[in-house]
């Protein structure tokens, strides 16, 4: 049963491949290989979580018993329910999206759909992976198969963007790689276990040497977070097709890099090491800063996409504020943001690309009347802003709730000043988020024209409207859900 995990992993890369070697020239052949594959991964991942293997899958074993092997617990089914979920609806919606930006050049079309599919590969190896080691080589493996995503238009926008996301992915996993070091030397093992695998015996008098590492490692990973002031990549990166700006945005690398520092701080070093000291309050700092800066940003942004970017700064941090707080709910707060977060941003930026690809309207102040061309579309954009605004009754609120309510538990200077800043963050979505709606609603110059109608077909429009009823239904009956992500941050699983 745990060799499936493999399946998992290496289906889609296979898949990926095959699209990029074959001689193919019809298209849809090309996206029928995509679309099986994205299913097929999806089926089996669902499989392996319904019934979850308990001995993990070893495929290396390297000297003193080091391995690249994988498992599915707790945390790991939290990430592979939302990829594999989140998946094949995007390979979906990329049909239609890329008959815009690529519909007459085959080979591009092959090589963006290969490494579309190979991603998803990648990530789910990120996602069950049973130690720090495998995590940190399918991270690795992570940048290099989306450089060739972010840079497929191969403008000078493009490469400079490219530039900026190999420089800082790589710098941060210099960071990320101190942490695995001393993890091994410190450590009874480098597998992840809940609570941490730090042995005392051996830290002796360097337990404050350790948890600076610990920061080092924080920042390493939360590159990929787009953590302040490692950040800027994530905005420069949107010159992307928006297929792939809504998986760095909303599921792959940025969740992966939350998902990286949650397997860090609970279940490497432990929060027994780490809480009630900098290695807590620094990291903490630094998230509560970038929740207000990434608001403040996307209220000033005009650029659609740049803004939603700037969005996800914001929200990203709102996940490692959680996660820093070190307790059984802070976990269970960033568990539900990582979550319910994917299906509102990849929903947002979606019916973004929408508007972009069938409208060619790109910055905010041209959707004046928008919703009069494409109603369905702002229908579902506008839920989507409603629930990152937070408004009860959609799952944003859910998460949000969690977080604070944790961090009020908790008590203290900083975590106040956190709950502080979700407040100010409330506000800043708000406008920058109703902005877009209340223009496309109500224009104050011009109904921005496209045509009679242009909502896109069901390849753009089931994916949209799926993301939508999940995003009601978490926040009305999110009580199955939140329960366990409870259980995974007490241990149980």
């Amino acid at each position: 049963m745990s060799a499936l995990i493999l399946s998992a992993i290496f289906l889609p890369i296979i898949g990926g491949l095959l699209n990029i070697v074959l001689p193919i020239k019809n298209r849809k052949v090309m996206l029928g290989i995509s679309l099986i594959s994205a299913l097929l991964t999806t089926g089996i991942a669902w499989f392996l979580l319904l019934n979850r293997p308990q001995d993990p899958f070893v495929l290396f074993e390297f000297v003193n018993k080091y391995t690249i092997s994988f498992r599915i617990d707790g945390l790991s089914s939290v990430f592979v329910g939302l990829i594999s979920t989140l998946w094949p609806l995007a390979t979906l919606y990329s049909f239609e999206y890329m008959e815009h930006e690529a519909s007459d050049n085959t080979i591009k079309e092959k090589t963006f759909f290969g490494m579309y599919i190979i991603t998803f590969g990648v990530t789910m190896g990120i996602a069950t992976a049973e130690n720090m080691l495998t995590m940190y080589v399918f991270y690795e493996m992570l940048t290099l198969v989306t450089v060739p995503l972010i840079l497929f238009n191969l403008t000078k926008e493009a490469v400079n963007a490219t530039r900026k996301y190999i420089t800082y992915s790589l710098g941060g996993a210099a960071f990320a790689f101190i942490g695995l070091i001393f993890l091994m030397h410190y450590g009874d093992s480098i597998t992840f276990i809940n609570g941490g695998v730090i042995n005392p015996g051996k830290v002796g008098d360097k337990l404050n040497v350790l948890r600076l590492i610990y920061v080092f490692a924080f920042f390493g990973f939360g590159v990929k977070a787009a953590i302040f002031p490692l950040c800027s990549w994530l905005p420069k990166a949107g010159v992307a097709p928006t297929p792939v700006t809504a998986l760095l945005h909303a599921v792959a690398v940025v969740k992966s890099g939350a998902f990286a520092i949650m397997r860090l701080t609970y279940y490497s070093f432990g929060t027994d090491i780490l809480a009630g000291t900098f290695a807590q309050y620094v990291p903490m700092a630094f998230a509560i800063f970038t929740i207000v800066f990434g608001c403040a940003m996307a209220v000033k942004e005009r650029h659609l996409k740049r803004r939603l970017a700037y969005s996800t700064i914001s929200n990203l941090s709102y996940i490692l504020f959680a996660a820093t707080l070190m307790t059984p709910m802070g976990f269970t707060g960033a568990m539900s943001h990582m979550v319910f977060h994917g299906f509102m941003k990849i929903c947002s930026f979606f019916c973004a690309g929408a508007i972009i690809a069938k409208a060619h309207k790109t910055y905010v102040y041209e959707l004046d009347g928008i919703a009069k061309r494409m109603p369905k579309v702002m229908a579902i954009f506008t839920i989507s802003a409603l629930a990152l605004m937070g408004v009860p009754g959609l799952c944003g609120f859910i998460s949000k709730y969690n977080i604070i309510t944790a961090a009020v538990d908790l008590g203290g200077v900083l975590p106040i000043l956190g709950v502080g800043a979700l407040m100010v963050s409330a506000l800043l979505t708000s406008i920058y988020m109703l902005q877009i709606v209340v223009r496309a609603y109500f224009p104050t110059e011009h109904a921005a024209s496209c045509g009679e109608k242009c909502d896109p077909t069901f390849r753009m429009l089931l994916p949209l409207s799926i993301f939508a009823v999940v995003i009601i239904y978490f926040g009305l009956f999110s009580g199955q859900i939140v329960s366990y992500f409870n259980a995974v941050s007490g241990g149980l699983f």
